[in-house]
C-alpha cells in the first residue's frame, strides 16, 4: 500500500493526471493508464505503463 503522502505528489508522466491505488497497481484519474506497484514501488515508466479499455 502506497502512503496517502506520496500519493497526493505522484501523478502519471504521459498525462500527468493525479493517481490512485487499485490492487497493486496506480491508476490515472481517467482510468487509461496503469502503472504497476512491485515490492511496494510505483514504477513509473512510460514503457511499464498498461493501457486500460
Amino acid at each position: 500500500m502506497i502512503s496517502k503522502d506520496l500519493l497526493e505528489i505522484l501523478c502519471c508522466p504521459v498525462t500527468k493526471q493525479p493517481l490512485h491505488e487499485e490492487n497493486d497497481t496506480l491508476v490515472t484519474a481517467d482510468k487509461k493508464y496503469a502503472y504497476p506497484i512491485k515490492n511496494n514501488i510505483p514504477v513509473l515508466l512510460a514503457e511499464e505503463r498498461i493501457e486500460l479499455k
